[in-house]
């Protein structure tokens, strides 16, 4: 292991390396000899006949305490003072679990039936009845200032967190570092590392209570730092912005001030399930083709329930299934929650959670439960015949986006068949 370039490596220091009983007690300045010195190390930790871990990850620790130190530098240059530097890295070691999970969640799909099951599930929504009539007065208070309905901030809390019981346990500052330190978003995850050490600065928490999960999102409502130092508020008048207490009142109006600040029009309906005439044009059936409720309505769109939807604005119809799904007539009030989360799923989970707890009917339509939800594989394996076919998905990332929708249903336009944008396994096996 012992490789020197362009310089020598003293007896002295790798005798501290490779008897040290902790990378913690790796100083910075050894970390930057040791990468100075030419010596080739891995994040991914080797395995070796030990029964101590230090053993297996001192190599990707010496890098990433070498990374520290430089990144110490760039943070007082942004106004980071050395105090709050020292109390928040002071012992912070590499975290090879959060690069673990990094890499496998874009692995994970889920159908939105599955997703809406656990997100709506009956528990959930007893749950969170019980948080609306326990947190009443806040959350009444916190309607009244933002002007954004307590059921829809309690779904943000309850599809986040499940009401406070699952907020996350991970060291936030180490799990940023780690972050920042990987290559894949370096620079993403190195701004949220620099907006977390300005929150612990400001006094509004310590770098020990500065926990969440483990891509960096703390809190009941699960902000990201830039997101905190954006939108969070004291609303409770203690002088801080506390989103990581027992009492949510904070983190459940700067959830409020968040949707409010980026356009939540009180009274609005997020979405509102229909029903599709015979003969419908599915390729209307787009986001960038928005009609009043009332034009709808003469194209013979209806409520599912019968009633007249009112004029609340434009809105679009969504197919999140196909044609063989739920169909809704989303409004602006959609765009909204996606700020705030940008999966259909999401938006549509926290939307119907939300009339579940005003007491709302669960969705009528059946979902197309037989479908196979394509992997991650599998959907660039779709954008990349698509593309090649003619039908540009503008990027070939594994997420069936706008882009992707779009071509899906100018491709089923150009075969003849229904345009309802749904990027199925059969099109798929169409296209091979």
């Amino acid at each position: 292991m012992r490789k020197c370039i362009g310089g020598v490596m003293t007896a002295a220091l790798w005798a501290s390396i490779v008897q040290a009983e902790s990378i913690n007690t790796l100083s910075g300045s050894q970390a930057i000899q040791l990468a100075s010195a030419g010596v080739v190390v891995s994040i991914r930790p080797v395995i070796r006949p030990s029964t101590k871990e230090y053993r297996v990850s001192v190599e990707g620790n010496a890098r990433f305490q070498a990374w520290l130190g430089a990144f110490r530098e760039r943070a007082v240059e942004q106004g980071i003072s050395a105090t709050t530097l020292d109390r928040s890295l002071a012992g912070l070691s590499y975290d090879k679990d959060v690069i673990r999970r990094d890499r496998n969640q874009a692995e994970f799909s889920k159908p939105i039936w599955e997703y809406l099951d656990s997100a709506v599930s009956n528990t959930r929504i007893r749950n969170g009845r019980a948080g609306l009539q326990q947190y009443s007065e806040a959350l009444t208070r916190i309607e009244a200032t933002y002007g954004v309905e307590k059921e829809v901030v309690a779904a943000i809390w309850g599809l986040e967190t499940s009401f406070g019981a699952y907020r996350g346990s991970d060291q936030t500052i180490r799990s940023l570092a780690t972050l920042a330190f990987d290559a894949r978003r370096a620079q993403f995850f190195e701004t949220q590392l620099i907006a977390a050490l300005q929150i612990i600065q400001a006094g509004d928490v310590s770098p020990k209570s500065m926990v969440g999960s483990w891509a960096g999102a703390m809190g009941h409502t699960q902000f990201m730092p830039t997101s905190y130092l954006d939108h969070a508020v004291d609303f409770d008048g203690d002088g801080r912005r506390d989103i990581w207490s027992e009492d949510p009142t904070d983190a459940l109006a700067s959830a409020a001030a968040y949707l409010a600040r980026h356009g939540w029009t009180k009274g609005q309906p997020w979405g509102v399930e229909v029903r599709l005439p015979e003969g419908f044009d599915f390729a209307t059936a787009r986001r960038d083709h928005t009609l009043l409720p009332s034009e709808w309505a003469a194209c013979g769109v209806a409520a599912a329930n019968g009633a007249a939807i009112a004029d609340h604005g434009q809105a679009a119809i969504l197919l999140p299934a196909g044609g063989q799904g739920v169909a809704l007539m989303i409004f602006d009030n959609f765009k909204v929650i996606e700020k705030y989360n940008g999966a259909d799923a999401y938006v549509i989970g926290i939307g119907h959670l939300s009339d579940r707890l005003v007491g709302r009917a669960p969705f009528d339509a059946d979902w197309p439960r037989g479908d196979r939800v394509l992997s991650f594989t599998e959907k660039k394996e779709l954008q990349t015949r698509l593309t090649e076919a003619g039908f540009d998905t503008q990027g070939i990332d594994g997420r069936t986006g706008p882009n992707t929708t779009k071509a899906v249903r100018a491709y089923q336009l150009a075969q003849g068949l229904l345009p309802d944008g749904y990027a199925s396994l059969k099109l798929l096996e169409r296209l091979r």
